[in-house]
């Protein structure tokens, strides 16, 4: 039995952030959501996820946020505008979390990484995000704290959030290699049954979901069975955004990204967290056709 029942939730409201902590609510967790805007965040949650204002980079919010709680949940993102030197949520901001952290007696922390970040050093790929990337990861297992980490594949809900402008799918480059796109549902059951577990304590685990597709193939399905029958295909040269990417953060942060997927030869390696944390069960056709709402 799981002696874990209060989790602090760091990054509750963005893409990924929201069905996973949907998803851990729905499981009887009981959760507090860390928010720089409290009003905003009201609006997003149910009721009985409580919400506390504050930031990631006070000592003292970190704190009071982890007072009485069993675990921290991390879901931390890059601003895309900001260069390697700026100061990063997953760098200075993990240094405050687990300060505040080891003032109490948290059972987990849970960290949403990136499988993608694997691609760092191969056909020369380097990029100072992957390096804080997986630095972040080694703090958290230097940290003395029990640990869960998940590495996921791309999430369905960029088709929502990041692929879609207007009525079109913007697409660059070429996708050489299947990505296992999941649902943030489905991960959040996962991550929901990794804190019931102690065998999951000081675990790291790969999170794919139940198909393969290159990003065409993935774009071609979504189109065919959204609601919205006006969406098409939209492709960049990824030269362009390279040049553009001199000039401009989030643009080279774009480029960086889309190249790594692109080129990452994903492999399926989830069975031991599908026979252990359950099997996705969405697929890219069920997540289109809901619109992005399952």
């Amino acid at each position: 039995m799981s002696t874990i029942k209060k989790i602090a939730f760091i990054g509750a409201t963005g893409m990924i952030g929201k069905p996973v902590a949907l998803a851990l609510h729905r499981a009887g967790y009981e959760i507090t959501v860390l928010a720089r805007d409290s009003t905003k965040a009201r609006t997003i949650f149910p009721e009985d996820i409580h919400i506390q204002q504050g930031d990631i980079k006070h000592i003292a919010d970190l704190q009071k946020l982890f007072k009485g709680q069993d675990a921290i949940y991390i879901n931390l993102n890059l601003n895309l505008n900001d260069g390697a030197g700026a100061w990063h949520s997953e760098r200075e901001g993990l240094d405050n979390i687990l300060a505040a952290a080891k003032e109490f007696s948290i059972k987990r922390i849970a960290m949403t990484s990136s499988v993608v970040k694997n691609y760092q050093g191969m056909n020369g790929f380097k990029w100072w995000v992957f390096d804080l990337k997986q630095q972040a990861i080694e703090k958290i297992k230097a940290s003395g704290i029990p640990y869960t980490i998940f590495y996921p594949s791309t999430f369905m809900e960029n088709f929502i959030s990041t692929y879609r402008r207007g009525n079109k799918i913007l697409l660059a480059g070429t996708s050489h290699h299947k990505m296992y796109f999941i649902a943030g549902s489905d991960f959040g059951k996962q991550v929901g049954r990794a804190l019931e577990l102690p065998e999951t304590e000081n675990k790291e685990y790969i999170i794919q979901g139940p198909e393969g597709f290159t990003a065409d193939e993935a774009a071609e399905v979504f189109i065919k069975h959204a609601p919205d029958t006006t969406l098409k295909i939209s492709r960049a040269p990824l030269g362009l955004l390279k040049f553009i990417g001199m000039f401009s953060n989030s643009v080279n942060y774009g480029h960086k990204i889309i190249y790594a997927l692109n080129n990452y030869p994903e492999k399926f390696e989830s069975t031991e967290t599908w026979n252990l944390l359950g099997k996705p069960t969405v697929t890219l056709t069920d997540y289109a056709k809901s619109g992005g709402s399952i």
